[in-house]
């Protein structure tokens, strides 16, 4: 089973004591490439070192609307320069993470709005998939989704809608990443979802060091989880392990044209 973690914060400081273990244990299970995301813009410069040491890691840059009090005009200008920087670069593969958020109900959701807009932007004039969080505001997401049109779509983390909202994200080209919270007994409703998605629809990720899956209940999340989660997940839409792993790769490498 060979499979990519297309959602990962590695270089957070929940990892620093065995980050490179980690990563020994999660090839050797077979997970062989790790997105590790940019949130703020303090943190590009360490998500770049670490995939800089590694092959096999590949970095998304954004601006995440959960910092958003953290967000300065100028880190958006900030961002563009560093797309143009590295524009081409084989590790550099998304514009994210990116987003909106109306589960924190202190977030303004204008200026959310307008930093979402101004990063589908920068996504479409690099031409680079975005990685896109959604928390309580699918309709708002779906909505900006169609004004822009990204050519390379990309991913809609920790997908949790409906059938109606995940025809709407496949409709614009995404593909659903799927990870911990779906294994939950307790997320029926997603599950009903799951069953019925199309396999050339999803991507698998972790989010470690968060979202921990019910089999590692309270535990750091790690690439490492990712083969269990897919077993778990895989039954739950009634195919093989080896059938959903081989569908996310395979729609992972066509978004980021591995």
């Amino acid at each position: 089973m060979e499979l990519i973690d297309t959602h990962t914060h590695l270089d957070f400081p929940d990892f620093d004591a065995d980050r490179q273990a980690l990563l020994v244990e999660s090839r050797a299970l077979g997970v062989r490439r790790m997105v590790v995301l940019g949130v703020y813009q303090d943190n590009w410069q360490r998500v770049w070192d670490l995939v800089q040491s590694d092959p096999d890691l590949h970095a998304a840059l954004g601006l995440h609307p959960v910092y958003l009090d953290d967000h300065r005009p100028e880190h958006l200008m900030q961002l563009g320069d560093w797309l143009t920087r590295l524009s081409g670069h084989r590790q550099l593969c998304a514009v994210g993470e990116i987003g909106l958020d109306y589960f924190i109900e202190t977030l303004d959701r204008e200026r959310q709005q307008a930093l979402f807009d101004a990063q589908l932007q920068l996504a479409a004039d690099f031409n680079l998939p975005a990685l896109i969080h959604v928390r309580r505001s699918h309709a708002a997401v779906i909505a900006t989704l169609k004004r822009f049109r990204l050519k390379r779509a990309g991913i809609i983390h920790a997908f949790a809608g409906s059938r109606e909202e995940a025809r709407e994200y496949i409709k614009l080209g995404f593909k659903l990443g799927l990870g911990g919270a779906a294994t939950w007994p307790q997320a029926l409703r997603m599950h009903r979802v799951l069953a019925e998605l199309p396999l050339d629809s999803v991507v698998l990720e972790t989010d470690s060091p968060d979202m921990a899956p019910a089999m590692f209940p309270g535990q750091r999340n790690s690439p490492a989880h990712l083969p269990a989660i897919c077993t778990a997940l895989a039954g739950i839409m009634a195919v093989s392990p080896d059938r959903l792993a081989t569908f996310s790769t395979a729609n992972a490498c066509e978004l980021f044209n591995w």
